[in-house]
């Protein structure tokens, strides 16, 4: 064979050994194409987290004034102090600080990617505290979460259950502006077997056997000052009475409280802003998140109430889905009041937020200092 002939042989069989042209966007090729791709996931299986794990969570947050007004303004939380500075100074701020709620959503809102953005239910969350001191804008949010423990679930096998201890600090002087503690149900990478009993957490979302009887009465505070809420307090006492009350105002959900909040917080969360995937989900829809509905039920109590500033919350938990179209209301029960001696008085609350089937959503304590009458 001469050369020549070997190139044009070279060349002919170059040209049947070229690829044909792919249309990738033609809709059969490209739903073709999608069955054989691998998907590149995110989040975080069961099985990867270990107790005593630290998680240094990406990237951070920097709290600002748009971002407050914006959280506080969407979920009714109107106190003045958070929004103009004459009454910041009256109540001992510098300026406008940034409100707890926003601070709670926000440092949870980081830790999504890492702990739970695979999914699986909030079981609750507790001890949330913010022991720093005010927190203004321009802080520059770090959030840090430690394994506390891990456990199987024997209801679900195909989830595991991880609680974590968060941190939120401040970047810059890393002290500690807002903690808390959180349980979720995490799916597993592969199920476990189970003997097919109830684990505690679940057990503990049972309802019992033998449902007590409500009180009597109702009492409801003649005004949202300390004074009021013990006196109402005295009034119930020795009867049979509790100190409950509902609140007016509701919230409908929407396209900014469902999906335009948290991903303000940086949660990348799927539920709450992929409707192709929820679809299939027992939601069935994209879900609002918990600190929305949250905040927003705790936006109609303060709105009864002269609170001077919030201390902690304790034993909360999220019964059930809220969806674009739900509206969120309030109920308040007063647990107690202690007279602290200072010009506020510490309040201690349950409060319920439920939905417009009276079906209750999120239950949880609240501590907050009250202002009284003669400050």
């Amino acid at each position: 064979m001469t050369r020549e002939s070997q190139g044009d042989s070279g060349t002919e069989s170059g040209k049947r050994s070229e690829p044909r042209s792919i249309d990738w966007t033609d809709t059969e090729t490209f739903s073709r194409a999608l069955e054989r791709a691998d998907t590149r996931e995110k989040g975080n299986y069961f099985e990867a987290f270990a107790e005593g794990d630290l998680i240094e969570h990406d990237p951070g947050l920097t709290l600002t004034r748009w971002g407050n007004e914006a959280w506080m303004s969407q979920t009714l939380n109107h106190d003045p102090a958070y929004w103009r500075t004459d009454a910041a100074r009256e109540r001992g701020f510098d300026e406008p600080p940034i409100h707890p709620d926003y601070l709670t959503a926000a440092t949870l809102g980081i830790t999504v990617e890492d702990l739970s953005e695979k999914g699986g239910y909030f079981l609750g969350r507790t001890d949330v505290r913010f022991p720093g001191a005010p927190v203004y804008a321009g802080a520059e949010l770090r959030v840090e979460s430690e394994v506390v423990s891990t456990a199987t679930s024997s209801s679900r096998p195909e989830y595991g259950i991880v609680t974590w201890r968060t941190r939120g600090r401040d970047a810059e002087t890393d002290e500690v502006l807002c903690s808390y503690e959180r349980t979720n149900m995490i799916p597993r990478r592969e199920p476990v077997a189970t003997d097919g009993g109830s684990s505690g957490a679940a057990a503990a979302e049972e309802p019992d056997g033998d449902e007590p009887a409500l009180p009597d009465e109702f009492v409801t505070p003649e005004g949202g000052s300390f004074e009021d809420f013990r006196e109402a307090l005295e009034r119930a006492d020795d009867r049979d009475a509790a100190v409950a009350y509902r609140h007016e105002r509701g919230r409908t959900q929407d396209d900014t409280t469902v999906a335009g909040l948290p991903l303000a917080t940086l949660n990348t969360a799927k539920q709450h802003h992929n409707a192709d995937v929820m679809a299939d989900s027992p939601s069935g829809d994209i879900v609002t998140y918990g600190d929305v509905t949250r905040s927003t039920a705790l936006g109609h109590a303060r709105s009864d109430e002269d609170t001077y500033r919030e201390v902690g919350f304790d034993d909360e938990k999220f019964h059930t889905f809220v969806t674009p179209g739900d509206t969120v209301y309030a109920f308040t029960r007063v647990l107690e009041a202690e007279d602290t001696g200072q010009e506020a008085g510490a309040v201690r609350f349950e409060h319920i937020a439920f939905n417009q089937d009276d079906e209750p959503v999120y239950s949880g304590t609240r501590t907050a200092e009250i202002r009284k009458r003669s400050s």
